[in-house]
């Protein structure tokens, strides 16, 4: 199929230059906009079900065989296809090797009344989170671990930052998302009989000997400040993850993952 009479080739073009604008954050949030870049988060979004309005595409950045397949799934879904020169590609791109496959979509983020509750839900609860990497790689270890969802606190980053969809690889689409407030979350939490678990260098036990079936929240916060008194005070559980080297805290995403992977086997044992 012949595109070239309608590839998008000027910098100048209105569309493009409203997609450059996207980088900052005041203008996603004012247009409700999230920007999804890459074969497989575009792939998620659209398996997910997640609202996806255009996609932009350049031949040249495709890797693979089943860019062409996504396109039609795309199209099947209502979304609008703007095929782009490489130049014009790689301004709106944001990463330095490019897939040739940018959407624009609605923003993730559901209030704490609707998140789903099962009899033994297991939620991550992740609070001031600063970078959008880790918040990705959050995501992305809640949905290997089957977790009913994540619960953004007090966050520092965009969870609808670009990067954040990248480091999340598309899961962010799977995965049941709130923000809240950590004294909102903390009432939603108690008015659910979900226990409180917070992962604190100070705490007295093991995570290994910690109860971490049944309807549980894993709390976890910045390496720097760990987390505010009100999950302190809160805290049904205190669980320690042991240090035997030098370092005296793990990277947040990683201490999510050990948490939830320990309820998952807790969860799987006979």
């Amino acid at each position: 199929m012949d595109h070239d009479s309608n590839v998008v080739k000027s910098l100048q073009n209105s569309r493009i230059k409203e997609i450059t604008k996207l980088r900052k954050r005041s203008c996603r949030d004012e247009r409700g906009v999230l920007v999804i870049e890459g074969y497989r988060e575009v792939l998620r979004a659209l398996e997910n079900k997640h609202p996806v309005h255009d996609l932009y595409f350049c031949l040249e950045f495709f890797q693979g065989e089943n860019e062409p397949a996504l396109l039609q799934r795309a199209r099947d879904a209502g979304c609008r296809l703007i095929e782009c020169s490489a130049p014009v590609f790689e301004k709106i791109a944001y990463r330095d090797r490019p897939e040739g496959l940018l959407a624009l979509g609605g923003q993730v983020g559901r209030e704490l009344s609707d998140m789903p509750r099962r009899a033994d839900s297991l939620f991550l609860v992740a609070e001031a989170i600063e970078k959008p990497g880790n918040l990705g790689s959050i995501l992305r270890s809640a949905d290997a671990a089957g977790a009913s969802g994540v619960i953004v606190c007090d966050p520092r980053t965009d969870l609808n930052n670009p990067n954040t969809v990248r480091a999340s690889i598309g899961t962010l689409f799977a995965v049941p998302v709130a923000q809240a407030d950590t004294p909102g979350t903390i009432d939603w939490l108690n008015n659910n009989n979900i226990r409180i678990i917070i992962a604190s260098p100070e705490a007295a036990r093991n995570y290994t000997h910690i109860d971490l079936r049944g309807p549980v929240a894993l709390v976890v916060g910045t390496e720097q400040l760990g987390l505010s008194k009100s999950w302190i005070d809160h805290a049904d559980e205190s669980a320690m993850i042991p240090m035997y080297g030098q370092v005296d805290s793990l990277n947040v995403a990683n201490a999510a993952t050990l948490l939830l992977f320990e309820a998952v086997r807790q969860r799987n044992s006979k």
